[in-house]
């Protein structure tokens, strides 16, 4: 299991443009194939988002060019104004109830 994770820090007063933006692959409620789990979490203008992949990381690249990454990368350019985080990690622990 892979987990991506990215953390932006969006221009001030553009959390729902920024949203918008992002979500538009997955309107329609569901992460796309070999996506198990999505996030999105945030603290003012700081947005994390992270999703559990079920693949290796060239199925993840595959999965991510074939629901159409590049083009949610320009919708939401205008709106972050830098980025921290930015990964692929390995999940070698998970607890859950």
């Amino acid at each position: 299991m892979l987990c991506a994770l990215t953390v932006r820090t969006l221009e001030p007063g553009t959390f729902e443009q920024f949203r918008r933006g992002f979500m538009g692959p997955m309107s329609g409620g569901t992460p796309p194939e070999g996506w198990v789990r999505f996030s999105m979490v945030r603290s003012g203008d700081e947005v994390a988002c992270f999703g559990f992949f079920d693949g290796t990381e060239e199925e993840l690249r595959a999965s991510a060019n074939s629901f159409g990454y590049e083009e949610q990368q320009r919708a939401i350019a205008p709106y972050v104004k830098s980025v921290g985080s930015d990964a692929i990690f390995e999940v070698v622990e998970d607890l859950a109830q």
